[in-house]
């Protein structure tokens, strides 16, 4: 394989405690011709002292506040040197040939834009937290093999629609077709969907994303969102679901996923008010006035999206990053009991 400089960016935030598992099997594994960024989000835990003392090679970069996942990342990209480019979670540690085997696939074929890791539970090794996010009718995402126990129907590489933040990588000259005002992540997003925003887009430039079996890595799941307040998470990830689908879906889509997806929104609304999580219902209404109130600008973005990075029709890569799920699986989402769903093999 021809040795090519891959730039790795992390965003922490008083992380100290991941990234003591996170940097050495990220510095031991294969692949050494690496250059690693850590974008500090005003951490107060001593994350930035463990790394000048014990990985002095990072190249730190420390905000004075807590600037979120997405823009943090953009930051983090604009002083990358790599030809690859490979967003992995602090709370994330990885296996010897992970990288390799990501980049043997990222360089297969050259309409691959995008790959990503087979993601498994930190804390349950058998059981699978990522293996791709597919669209669906409804406007909420298919996230296949999310907590199924590991098999072989899940040792298949396949295409889908949107990689998951923890461990992608793209190839750098693909990012630079897909920026949005100078920008990989939309700012505005501070963290939720920024990932498949970014994938729809990869996506609508002709490019394809893939799912690396080979390449597997461990993720601590929920341990920055366990965090933050869960009518937070779910404002963000509202929002900027929305967002995303009124910039990247085609005139067509727009009517059939869009209002569809946006009157689910508030179908969902009504149900946390008669569970009476109010601030959930709450957050869900704040998202949807977000939208309207900053119409103008989305507008604006979705006009350069569809006019300057749109090179291939929704009909063309609609049926592969599109999948049909049956109510049941939207009914465990909503109670956050997805283990219960039984899934069939793509």
């Amino acid at each position: 394989m021809n040795k090519k400089l891959v730039s790795i960016i992390i965003v922490n935030w008083n992380g100290k405690a991941h990234l003591e598992k996170c940097l050495p099997s990220l510095f031991k594994q294969q692949y050494k011709k690496i250059e690693v960024i850590l974008v500090d989000n005003a951490s107060m835990d001593g994350s930035v002292e463990y790394v000048k003392k014990n990985f002095p090679k990072t190249i730190i970069i420390i905000n004075k506040k807590n600037l979120g996942f997405a823009e943090a990342n953009n930051i983090g990209y604009r002083v990358v040197k790599g030809e690859y480019i490979l967003f992995l979670n602090n709370d994330t540690y990885v296996t010897d040939n992970f990288l390799i085997n990501l980049l043997r696939v990222l360089n297969s074929d050259l309409s691959i834009g995008g790959v990503q890791s087979k993601i498994f539970f930190m804390d349950d090794k058998e059981r699978l937290d990522a293996v791709g996010s597919f669209l669906t009718s409804s406007g909420f995402l298919y996230h296949y093999g999310f907590a199924k126990k590991d098999s072989k129907i899940y040792d298949r590489q396949i295409d889908i629609y949107s990689a998951k933040g923890a461990a992608m990588i793209f190839k750098r000259e693909v990012l630079e077709k897909v920026k949005v005002d100078k920008e990989i992540f939309d700012s505005r997003y501070f963290a939720y969907f920024e990932e498949t925003d970014l994938c729809h887009r990869v996506w609508m430039a002709g490019y394809k994303i893939a799912f690396v079996p080979s390449s597997k890595i461990y993720h601590k799941i929920g341990a920055t969102s366990s965090k933050l307040d869960n009518s937070f998470v779910q404002y963000h990830s509202f929002k900027n679901r929305i967002n995303s689908y009124l910039k990247n879906l085609g005139a067509i889509n727009l009517f059939k996923i869009f209002l569809w997806h946006l009157f689910l929104c508030e179908i969902v609304l009504v149900m946390y008010l008669l569970r009476r999580k109010f601030s959930i219902a709450w957050a869900i209404k704040k998202a949807i006035l977000w939208n309207l109130i900053n119409i103008s600008a989305t507008l604006r973005k979705r006009y350069f999206i569809q006019s300057k990075i749109r090179t291939i029709d929704d009909r063309i890569f609609f049926p592969i990053i599109s999948k049909n799920v049956p109510l049941g699986y939207h009914f465990y989402t909503f109670l956050g009991n997805l283990k219960s769903y039984k899934e069939k093999s793509l």
